[in-house]
């Protein structure tokens, strides 16, 4: 398990950096009061919400729920002790995960299976805003509407649904692998609302925990269950 401790996100944060910053300040609290399927919920409910925001064309709707989304996530990475950066770059390696562009070209090209793809590391992104930009760079967000990303973020959070379901129901190691998956095209989908929406998530990310819990302010969060299952965003 993640050990180091962190009190706040610091500018610029790789995906390394907010698990372990989400594991010193929620860690312990979430071990104790939610289980895996608790933290599923919360990151259906705060996605959901954040997809409410681009009904109402509410970029504070869209930023506040998604960031929040977002660290129920990180919860359950770090649960299942997966490393999501390393995660999303074997997925996603500046490359779209399909045809083996960047950007996508699986609309012309017409792919109908994945391509094997050879990573280069070198080009991996060291912060959560260089992967933001990559994703953009991938899937450019001119080429849907907001509305059209919040539906694919919809299909992935149902996807990582079903995908924790099938693995707690078998323990399986080719399930493990597929739930991997899953997650990484979850950020995928996240970061897609992020630049059709023109949000800095790194920025937000940071506004929002520059002091431990963005509720109480504390390291580790002292924010009682009923605060946390009632709170209204």
């Amino acid at each position: 398990m993640i050990k180091a401790r962190m009190a706040a996100l610091n500018t610029h944060p790789s995906f390394g950096d907010y698990q372990e910053f989400v594991q010193a300040v929620y860690g312990a609290s979430n071990l104790r009061n939610f289980s895996v399927d608790d933290m599923v919920a919360n990151i259906t409910r705060f996605s959901m919400r954040g997809l409410k925001g681009i009904r109402k064309n509410d970029a504070e709707k869209i930023k506040m729920n998604l960031v929040i989304a977002l660290s129920w996530f990180m919860s359950l990475m770090n649960q299942f002790d997966i490393n999501i950066g390393d995660s999303v770059w074997q997925r996603f390696p500046y490359l779209c995960s399909y045809c083996g562009e960047c950007p996508c070209a699986c609309k012309t090209k017409k792919v109908q299976k994945r391509l094997k793809i050879k990573v280069n590391d070198k080009r991996r992104p060291k912060t959560i805003n260089g992967f933001q930009q990559m994703f953009n760079d991938l899937y450019p967000a001119k080429g849907r509407t907001l509305e059209h990303a919040g539906i694919h973020l919809a299909e992935e959070v149902g996807e990582l649904s079903e995908a924790i379901l099938m693995f707690r129901g078998q323990h399986s190691p080719e399930i493990f692998e597929q739930f991997k998956l899953e997650a990484s095209d979850l950020i995928s989908c996240i970061m897609g609302v992020f630049n059709s929406a023109g949000i800095d998530y790194e920025k937000t990310l940071v506004q929002m925990f520059s002091v431990g819990c963005h509720e109480c302010h504390k390291t580790p969060c002292a924010c009682e269950y009923n605060h946390v299952v009632n709170y209204k965003s």
